[in-house]
């Protein structure tokens, strides 16, 4: 048996024990790394660890425990008050709005991760306030990040289109755009359906009525109530007047305004420097952020003296161990074995459709952009053959490897997992993880045959 199917049945291996057994599955992936990385692959110490993924730990220490802090002194409660008056009480209309805000930022230059790491933590405080499925609004940010994240002058955009100039391949920026984008609306579209968007949109919207007592409008009680100033049956009065109806909240109340407390106030100029040093100055959003929550845990200890202790430390350890098997299947050549197979094979269209799933699956795990990097030259072969398009090519292995960055194990899908306030943490997990594996099951041959069948460019 050769060293990487034995990789490959050990991952397999970690999975079932992970799910059957209630054991961390990060725990079990370093003992994993350690096993196959000295024992299989005759890996060092070293080369174990070139798997770590530090930027990742950083990033999702420093996030959490920046919105740990902002919870705790009423922070995240003001930014929900204030997305409740920008859309004038239309619950269902915010996860959209943290769509086309995620978009909006990868669009114009953004790391997708950074986009999600500074818009996850709100987006997710606002689905606990109002019970909206933390499923549906996590899913909603890392698709709108995807939409806008292969833009011509975004991180995705320019990397793949260098990639597609560099093998000297037929290219368009715009329809790499255009699809990453039409394909992440279409699947935010139906997640918002499944998930329960449409039963937000009917309940209609809340209000605040200024007076510390919210009221909810839209959907009325049609068999009524006793209600204020109407005179009921037996009231007396001697006049009959049926009861007026009263208002049912069919949401939880609209929140009260928050008061602008210095402390607020410094967070959230923390929250503006995050993201003006994370996209005008292309800083670390991980360090950054840490040392913003450092200076607001010195500046106001009472408030943060618990956030560290709300650091997602399970999530840190899950996910970072779980990267660091597969960069012991990165060290030990298991991800190129995968695909130089898939493309020896001597039908184009077969090898299309299986070098999609293998960059979904991979980039499930792994960086999407390394996958993008190390796939797309390995089409190079059958596309001189002229009977694929590469412009299609291209655009479908770009979806299928970016799509599927909802998955917990990847670095958006890890945030939006740890961003999650007031959630069954291994539960929210698990639904993760499924709508991942659908995820990967279906994108990639939906996009194979919309874009690479048909034989775009």
């Amino acid at each position: 048996m050769s060293p990487e199917l034995i990789s490959v049945l050990v991952l397999a291996v970690v999975f079932v024990i992970a799910t059957t057994r209630s054991v961390n599955m990060g725990a079990l992936a370093f003992a994993a790394a350690f096993g196959v990385g000295t024992l299989v692959a005759d890996l060092d110490a070293d080369g174990v660890f070139a798997g770590f993924p530090g930027d990742l730990f950083v990033v999702l220490v420093g996030v959490t425990y920046l919105f740990a802090i902002a919870r705790a002194n009423g922070t995240t409660d003001w930014l929900v008050y204030a997305a409740v008056r920008l859309v004038r009480g239309r619950v269902a209309l915010i996860p959209w709005v943290m769509f086309a805000l995620t978009g909006a930022l990868t669009a114009i230059g953004a790391v997708s991760p950074a986009a999600v790491a500074i818009v996850a933590p709100i987006a997710l405080s606002f689905a606990a306030r109002y019970r909206i499925s933390p499923l549906l609004m996590g899913a909603m940010v890392v698709h709108g990040a995807q939409a806008g994240g292969f833009s011509p002058i975004s991180i995705y955009g320019s990397i793949v289109n260098g990639i597609v100039e560099r093998e000297k391949l037929p290219g368009s920026e715009i329809t790499l755009f255009l699809a990453s984008l039409l394909a992440n609306l279409v699947i935010a579209a139906v997640v918002f359906v499944v998930c329960g968007g449409l039963k937000l949109w009917r309940q209609g919207a809340v209000t605040d009525t200024g007076t510390g007592a919210p009221e909810a409008t839209g959907t009325k009680d049609a068999g009524g109530g006793g209600g204020s100033g109407a005179a009921g049956p037996g009231s007396g009065t001697g006049t009959r007047t049926a009861p007026a109806p009263a208002p049912v909240a069919t949401l939880p109340d609209a929140p009260t305004a928050v008061p602008l407390t210095v402390p607020v106030i410094a967070t959230l100029v923390s929250l503006v420097a995050l993201v003006v040093a994370v996209l005008g100055f292309d800083l670390d959003a991980g360090l950054t952020a840490i040392t913003l929550a450092v200076v607001l845990s010195t500046a106001w200890p009472d408030d943060s003296r618990k956030a560290v202790g709300q650091i997602a430390w399970p999530t840190v350890l899950l996910i970072c161990g779980v990267l660091t098997y597969v960069g012991v299947l990165d060290e030990m050549g298991t991800i190129t074995w995968a695909g130089e197979g898939v493309g020896g094979i001597g039908v184009p269209l077969l090898a299309a459709v299986l070098l999609c799933y293998i960059g979904a699956i991979v980039s499930a795990f792994a960086s999407s952009v390394g996958i993008m990097g190390a796939l797309i030259p390995l089409a190079v072969p059958f596309l001189a053959q002229g009977e694929i398009g590469a412009v299609g090519m291209v655009a479908a292995l770009a979806v299928s490897a970016t799509v599927v960055d909802v998955s917990p194990f990847s670095t958006n899908g890890a945030l939006v997992l740890a961003a999650a306030p007031d959630v069954d943490r291994d539960r929210f997990f698990r639904q993760l993880m499924a709508y991942g594996a659908i995820v990967v099951a279906a994108v990639p041959a939906v996009v194979w045959l919309v874009m690479v069948v048909p034989g775009w460019g």
